[in-house]
């Protein structure tokens, strides 16, 4: 088990994120003592579609799964797709499974989840416009209010934060899942 004090965090997002799917997470993370960093495709800042702003840490092209423990993928429809686009995104993402860490996705995150070609034969929950999306990438999609697989913990839209936020922080405590693969 990892202390959470301990943990190095990783948000990717960028323009059009569902705001609360940002910031309830960080602030769990947060105040369990995580260290976090923003990573976006674009140096500056990241606005939410409900107007949150979010400096920006690292951008994606100078970003390594070598430096964190975990990554989180807030939704929005406008970032999930803007992100799944973003090449060095979609491998910072893949490196997370290579490296068997923890992975919290939650609503339209799970976009970045199929292009980067890590759902085959996953479990997971996401929000409803997506299931085929996922199924066609190999995953078995389930309607819960959070899914855990093997270090990947996925919800379905913010009325599921409070369950997302707490799988979350077990999972990222565990580290390493040897089952969290590409």
């Amino acid at each position: 088990m990892m202390e959470l004090s301990q943990a190095r965090v990783a948000f990717l997002a960028t323009n059009g994120y569902e705001d609360s799917e940002l910031t309830s997470p960080w602030q769990a993370l947060a105040a369990a003592g995580a260290q976090l960093t923003m990573v976006a495709p674009e140096p500056g800042e990241v606005t939410g579609k409900d107007g949150h702003v979010q400096a920006v840490d690292l951008v994606s092209a100078d970003a390594s799964p070598n430096g964190f423990d975990a990554l989180v993928l807030p939704g929005g429809v406008v970032n999930a797709d803007a992100i799944r686009m973003d090449t060095p995104s979609v491998a910072f993402t893949r490196g997370f499974f290579a490296e068997h860490k923890p992975v919290g996705v939650i609503c339209h995150g799970g976009w970045i989840l199929v292009e980067a070609d890590v759902l085959d034969g996953r479990t997971l929950t996401s929000f409803p416009s997506l299931q085929t999306d996922l199924r066609n990438a190999g995953a078995t999609w389930v309607d819960e209010e959070v899914v855990v697989d093997q270090g990947l913990v996925s919800s379905r839209t913010p009325d599921d934060l409070p369950a997302f936020n707490a799988k979350l922080l077990e999972e990222v405590a565990e580290g390493r899942h040897s089952g969290q693969t590409v």
